[in-house]
C-alpha cells in the first residue's frame, strides 16, 4: 500500500514537473493538443473536432433552399465512386448540374445538416473576403502592404510583403506546414490559444511575391488584416457579405484560439455540404447570386487564374486544375474536403471525409480529385469509361 502511495506521489510530482517546463518553455499548447486529439487516438485534426473548440458563428440568414433536379439520385453511384467512398470514409458527396442537386449521397450517420470541419477551404472564404473589403475600399488593393496594418511586418523583406502575396501564398514567411508533427508550428497554431501572437512571431525569411509556397499562417495573418481592416471579426463578416446573401441553409460554425480570440481562418469552417457547395455556385456565376453582385466578376477572374506561370495550380486561394479539355477550379481541404467547380458543363461536385487520396510529388491534385470528377461524369452520361487521364490513377 505504502508503495502504491509512492509511486503516485512520484508520479503527480513528475507530471507537475513536466507541466511546468512545457509552459517555461512555451509548448503548452500540447495540454491541449493531447486533450482534445491524441487522447481520442487521432494523430492530427478530425472532421468534428469543432466541438473540442471554442466557436464565433457565422450567422445565416433568409434560407434560399437548393433546386432538386428532376432527375435527383435516380442514378445510382458507380462501383469504382463506392469503393473510394467506403477506402476514404466519405460522409457527403454531391454533384449539382446547372444548379440543382442531381446527386447527394451521405454516409457514416451524416446528413445534409451535419456540420464537419472545412479544413483548408476556408482559404477560399478568406480570399473571397479580401476581395469585398477590396471592392469595398476598406483595403487600398492587392498591393496593399501588410505592414499598414501590423508594424511587426514593415521593416526588412517584410515591408514588400502585401495582400495579395498572402492571398497567393508568396508570403515568404517562416513557417512549416507539417500537419503531423505535435512540434511544428501548424499544431501550435491549431493549439494555442494565443493564436495573434504566434503569427506575429513569423519572419519574412524569402523575398515575397515572388513564388508559390503554400502556408497556412499567410492565410491566418490575411484574416488578422481584414479583421482590422473591416472593424469586423472575420465570422459577422463572412456572414454579412457571403453567408447571409447567399441564402446558406445554416449557420456555421469557425473555430477560434479563445472565446474572445481570433478565427482559425486558415481552415476550420464546421459547415455542410450544401452550404459550402455555395461558394463554388457563386464563382461558377462569376460573382454573382440572383441577380445580386456579391464579387465582381474581375475579383473572380484573378482568384481562379494562376498568379505565377511555374505554379498554374493556385490562384488567389483557390486551387486549379486542366483536366479532360476543361478547366476545372476548386476549395480544398486537408482530409480529402473538395468543392469542384466545372465551368463549361456547369457543374460542381463536393465531397466531404475522413481520409484524403494519394498526393505525390508529381502531381499537386492528389488521385480522389480524378475519381470524383470521372465517377460524376459516368453518372451523368457524359463520358465514357476509357476518358479522362484520371482513370489510371489508383487508390492508394
Amino acid at each position: 500500500m505504502r508503495f502504491i502511495k509512492n509511486f503516485l506521489l512520484w508520479f503527480a510530482i513528475i507530471l507537475t514537473g513536466i507541466i511546468i517546463l512545457m509552459y517555461i518553455f512555451e509548448v503548452n499548447y500540447l495540454l491541449r493538443a493531447v486533450r482534445t486529439i491524441y487522447f481520442r487516438g487521432e494523430t492530427t485534426a478530425f472532421l468534428d473536432d469543432y466541438k473540442e473548440f471554442p466557436n464565433r458563428t457565422i450567422a445565416k440568414g433568409t434560407v434560399q433552399p437548393w433546386a432538386i433536379h428532376k432527375d435527383y439520385n435516380k442514378v445510382k453511384a458507380t462501383q469504382r465512386l463506392e469503393e473510394a467512398h467506403e477506402k476514404l470514409e466519405t460522409v457527403a458527396y454531391l454533384i449539382i448540374k446547372n444548379d440543382s442537386i442531381w446527386h447527394e449521397s451521405y454516409y457514416d450517420g451524416y446528413d445534409k445538416d451535419s456540420k464537419s470541419n472545412s479544413f483548408s477551404m476556408a482559404k477560399s472564404v478568406v480570399s473571397a473576403a479580401l476581395f469585398k473589403a477590396i471592392e469595398e475600399g476598406k483595403i487600398k488593393s492587392l498591393n496593399q502592404k501588410v505592414g499598414d496594418y501590423f508594424p511587426e511586418f514593415s521593416e526588412g523583406l517584410a515591408a514588400e510583403m502585401t495582400v495579395g502575396d498572402l492571398s497567393s501564398m508568396a508570403s515568404g514567411l517562416s513557417w512549416d506546414e507539417k500537419y503531423y508533427s505535435p512540434f511544428s508550428i501548424v499544431t501550435r497554431a491549431y493549439f494555442d490559444d494565443h493564436l495573434d501572437k504566434v503569427i506575429l512571431g513569423l519572419k519574412v525569411v524569402d523575398e515575397p511575391g515572388k513564388e508559390f509556397k503554400y502556408l497556412s499562417g499567410a492565410t491566418e495573418l490575411l484574416a488578422m488584416v481584414i479583421t482590422k481592416a473591416t472593424g469586423q471579426t472575420l465570422s459577422d463578416y463572412v456572414s454579412d457579405k457571403f453567408w447571409k446573401p447567399m441564402g446558406m441553409e445554416n449557420d456555421a460554425l469557425w473555430q477560434v484560439d479563445n472565446l474572445d480570440g481570433i478565427e482559425k481562418a486558415y481552415c476550420c469552417i464546421g459547415s455542410n455540404a450544401r452550404d459550402f457547395s455555395r461558394f463554388g455556385k457563386l464563382f461558377q456565376h462569376h460573382g454573382n447570386w440572383d441577380d445580386r453582385e456579391l464579387l465582381n466578376a474581375a475579383s473572380i477572374q484573378k482568384m481562379i487564374n494562376p498568379r505565377f506561370v511555374d505554379t498554374p495550380y493556385y490562384g488567389y486561394g483557390w486551387w486549379i486544375n486542366n483536366y479532360m479539355g476543361k478547366k476545372m477550379f476548386y476549395m480544398r481541404g486537408h482530409l480529402g474536403q473538395f468543392v469542384i467547380v466545372i465551368p463549361d458543363d456547369k457543374i460542381i461536385i463536393t465531397r466531404l471525409g475522413h481520409l484524403k487520396g494519394l498526393q505525390t510529388s508529381e502531381d499537386v491534385h492528389s488521385n480522389d480529385f480524378y475519381v470524383y470528377v470521372d465517377e460524376a461524369y459516368k453518372m451523368m452520361g457524359l463520358m465514357q469509361p476509357s476518358e479522362g487521364e484520371g482513370n489510371s490513377k489508383a487508390l492508394k
